[in-house]
């Protein structure tokens, strides 16, 4: 394979640690025991997926009778919870991921960032670089929250970030913590990147990913340049 031309990012879990998941718990109080939604539920029914498709299989994984007809309640009570966690500034860029990203820049990728959360976003123009601008200002485009036909794990979103970079899909990888993102890289042709953050390295190969960190330090950036995802030997 040729060179990596585009470098594609999920946000949550990958270049910032936000709130989300305590927004879907918290959001919880008065429909279920907020003390089930956990991180592993979380990660491997919520995270990645549209709101909506998200509150329906986390409410449907917790056995919630009216699952269906409780889901638009639990997805818009998630979201207001979130923006007042956002506001009170519980968000933080992992410092790994931004050097990653940078990296990848200054070896002529092109970097997007693709997550299925409208709040993307203005999450990451909150975040200030040290060399100026913030994290937004860094990426060549951004499809955060961007209506697509179908949500992960279906690739539409990472179709649209290649198609907006101007890159072919086989030319690019994507960079997920989250096991549908890793199936919608696979789904659309793109080698993937597993950032296992929170010991889901199991389950992040499990679903096809090409290469597995627990930080982005751990990817060997000369290899990108041969169109590889490989494990930088310390």
């Amino acid at each position: 394979m040729s060179r990596f031309a585009g470098a594609i990012f999920d946000v949550d879990g990958v270049l910032l640690a936000s709130p989300h998941e305590r927004a879907w718990r918290e959001a919880l109080q008065g429909i279920a025991d907020p003390d089930l939604f956990t991180p592993e539920l979380y990660r491997s029914q919520v995270a990645g997926k549209p709101r909506h498709d998200g509150a329906l299989a986390g409410l449907l994984s917790l056995g919630v009778r009216d699952a269906q007809g409780l889901a638009r309640v639990y997805a818009a009570r998630k979201q207001a919870r979130l923006e007042v966690l956002i506001k009170t500034g519980t968000v933080h860029a992992f410092p790994d991921a931004v050097r990653f990203v940078l990296a990848s820049k200054a070896r002529g990728l092109l970097v997007a960032a693709a997550s299925s959360s409208r709040n993307a976003t203005a999450m990451m123009r909150a975040i200030p670089l040290e060399r100026g601008g913030t994290l937004l200002d860094a990426l060549d485009v951004d499809v955060s929250g961007r209506d697509v036909a179908h949500g992960k794990p279906a690739p539409d979103l990472f179709l649209a970030a290649a198609h907006a970079l101007g890159v072919t899909p086989a030319d690019c990888f994507v960079a997920e913590d989250a096991t549908a993102g890793i199936r919608a890289a696979n789904a659309g042709g793109m080698q993937a990147l597993g950032v296992a953050r929170f010991h889901e390295a199991s389950s992040l190969e499990a679903a096809g990913a090409d290469l597995v960190v627990t930080s982005l330090d751990e990817v060997d950036l000369e290899a990108l340049g041969e169109g590889r995802l490989e494990r930088r030997i310390s």
